[in-house]
């Protein structure tokens, strides 16, 4: 994920669901004993899931994936109580979240990261994509950023001052650009396929399309010093950050039985990482004061 586009910040209120670890009978920070860890996920049918829960269960600790169709939901979720965690997003869309809605969510230890790829259903290579042609882009905040540094990589459109992790739309210089840029919903970019020219489109909505991640056109790297901000993080409130229990669910995430899963369910593009969660508080305070700057 990647934006600086201002997120929704009105949600419904909703009574707090205190969970707490399963297993055995102390309490954990999360709230009474025997109620189950509520993990925010997009895509909780992911054979990696299936494998994280299936360590879990071994180890006693209990848990319960909340799954979401789309971005907006679970970090309000999180800070109104109705979850424990969620593990959906990347830095910088959390860092978007808690400045918009001057919040405080905090990681707790770091997944992948993910290559945004460009797809096309018309064309087969960068080359045959025409001048005048259109290309859809996530619409939220820290996604498109970062589609629209994917489109200046590739060379097709120019942005203002070089472009950065706040780029917007209004960013492309039209006159040194091949395409136009149509911002869509991110779970709306696979299905603009078919009346574009093609689409960035994040991992998580790539098969909707029949893709492959293997079939982009293009993708950044996630090697570079500015993939930082799109480490795919665990998350949780910030008086929760040291929960021990929160903790060894990082820990079985990266169990290689889980990480294989979750290479094959992105084509082999993930970029496994642990971060420890020091580092990345460091990283999202860091984007967060660039957004929050006037």
């Amino acid at each position: 994920m990647n934006r600086r586009i201002a997120l929704p910040v009105a949600f419904a209120a909703a009574a707090a669901v205190l969970a707490a670890c399963g297993g055995g009978d102390d309490e954990t920070a999360s709230g009474e004993s025997g109620d189950p860890i509520r993990i925010g996920v997009v895509g909780a049918s992911e054979d990696y899931w299936t494998a994280f829960t299936e360590l879990t269960e071994e180890e006693g600790i209990d848990v319960e994936l909340v799954n979401f169709t789309d971005y907006t939901q679970p970090n309000p979720a999180l800070s109104q109580g109705q979850l424990d965690l969620n593990q959906f997003q990347h830095l910088q869309y959390l860092a978007a979240y808690n400045v918009a809605n001057d919040d405080d969510l905090a990681p707790i230890g770091a997944t992948a990261i993910y290559p945004l790829g460009l797809y096309s259903q018309k064309h087969q290579s960068l080359e045959d994509i025409p001048e005048g042609g259109e290309v859809a882009i996530p619409n939220d905040e820290t996604n498109q950023a970062r589609a629209l540094l994917v489109l200046q990589d590739a060379g097709l459109i120019t942005l203002e001052g070089g472009g950065s992790s706040t780029s917007l739309p209004s960013d492309v210089v039209e006159a040194e650009s091949r395409v136009s840029v149509t911002p869509v919903a991110a779970e709306q970019t696979a299905t603009a396929l078919n009346s574009v020219d093609a689409s960035v489109i994040n991992n998580d909505f790539v098969a909707d399309a029949g893709l492959e991640p293997t079939d982009a056109l293009y993708q950044d790297h996630a090697d570079s010093p500015g993939a930082r901000p799109y480490i795919n993080v665990w998350v949780a409130r910030s008086d929760e950050v040291d929960n021990e229990t929160f903790q060894r669910l990082v820990e079985l995430y990266h169990s290689p039985e889980v990480e294989a899963a979750s290479s094959e369910a992105s084509g082999g593009t993930a970029v496994f990482t642990d971060n420890p969660s020091d580092e990345l508080s460091e990283i999202l305070d860091g984007i967060q004061t660039d957004l929050a700057a006037p």
